[in-house]
């Protein structure tokens, strides 16, 4: 398995920018398929961002297409995420996930890892 610690959340105004960064420790890291997830107040679970391992596959959810940008650096074992224009209904806790399926999939069962969160507010 892979063990992540998320970091990087806080309060930030509407249209303002955060990045999120996840440490991931265990030797399979490099070939993990990573994603970001959130929760928002009273909702459930989605699907924010993934990357396949070699970094040059990713994927978006459809609210944040163009605002988001997910990347990784395999040397340093992190994640991270790019959160640019941000509004109100970004505010969730985001959670850092690892799995091992060919593909960058958005269902939460295809990810076997997960970090306890960081929290995001965005004030409007």
């Amino acid at each position: 398995q892979v063990q992540l610690v998320e970091s990087g959340g806080g309060l930030v105004q509407a249209g303002g920018s955060l990045r999120l960064s996840c440490a991931a420790s265990g030797r399979t890291f490099s070939r993990s398929v990573m994603a970001w997830f959130r929760q928002g107040p009273g909702k459930e679970r989605e699907f924010v961002a993934g990357i396949y391992w070699i970094g040059t596959v990713t994927r978006y959810g459809d609210s944040v297409k163009g605002r988001f940008t997910i990347s990784r650096d395999n040397a340093k074992n992190t994640l991270y995420l790019q959160m640019n224009s941000l509004k109100s209904q970004d505010t969730a806790v985001y959670y850092c996930a690892a799995g091992f399926r060919q593909g960058v999939y958005i269902t939460m069962d295809a990810y076997e890892s997960w970090g306890q969160g960081t929290q995001v507010t965005v004030s409007s």
